[in-house]
C-alpha cells in the first residue's frame, strides 16, 4: 500500500464506520492496520458531514492501550510510531483555534436564540413596556378630558387594577 493512499471513513448512527475506498465495512482495527500502514484517513459524520477524525483516532489508542500486547504492537514498530504520531499531531490542536471555534458558534447560537424570540414574540402580540406606559398615559389624558366634560360619574378612575378586572370576568 502506498503511502499517501487516502481512504474516507463515513460513521453511520448505529456506529458502523464504512470505507468509501474499499466499499467495505471496517472496524478500528482495521483503520488502524491502515494507519501502521501509512495510509490517510479521515472519518466523517455520514448525518452531520463533521469531522471525526480526532475522536476516532482517540478510541484507537484506547482500545490498542487496553491491549496487553500494547508495546509490541505499537511501542516498538515504526509503522506504531507513525500511528501514535499521526494521532498526536491530530489531536494537538491549538489552544487558540479552539477558542476561536467556541466563541464564533457562541455568536451563531446567539443569534438564532434572538432571533427565535423576536419571532415568538411578535406571533404572540405581547405589548412592550413602552407601548403599555404609552397606552397609560393616553388613558390619563382621556380621563382628564372626560373629567372637564363632566363625563367620569363620582370622580372614578377609568382605569381598574388586575383584581378588580379578574373578579369583574367571574
Amino acid at each position: 500500500m502506498s503511502d499517501n493512499e487516502r481512504h474516507l471513513i463515513k460513521k453511520y448512527a448505529n456506529r458502523k464506520l464504512y470505507d468509501t475506498r474499499t466499499s467495505r465495512y471496517i472496524t478500528l482495527e482495521g483503520i488502524s492496520e491502515l494507519l501502521r500502514q501509512g495510509a490517510e484517513i479521515q472519518v466523517v459524520d455520514r448525518e452531520t458531514g463533521r469531522d471525526i477524525t480526532s475522536v476516532t483516532l482517540s478510541q484507537i489508542v484506547t482500545t490498542e492501550e487496553r491491549r496487553s500486547d500494547f508495546e509490541t504492537i505499537v511501542g516498538r514498530s515504526e509503522r506504531g510510531q507513525q500511528l501514535l504520531g499521526y494521532v498526536r499531531d491530530a489531536l494537538n490542536v491549538p489552544a487558540v483555534l479552539v477558542g476561536q471555534e467556541v466563541e464564533r458558534r457562541r455568536g451563531e447560537l446567539e443569534t438564532i436564540v434572538d432571533a427565535a424570540i423576536e419571532r415568538s414574540l411578535s406571533r404572540l402580540a405581547i405589548p412592550s413596556r413602552r407601548e403599555v406606559e404609552r397606552l397609560n398615559r393616553r388613558v390619563d389624558e382621556l380621563e382628564g378630558k372626560l373629567k372637564r366634560l363632566g363625563g367620569v360619574p363620582n370622580g372614578k378612575s377609568v382605569r381598574r387594577s388586575k383584581a378588580a378586572a379578574a373578579a369583574s370576568k367571574n
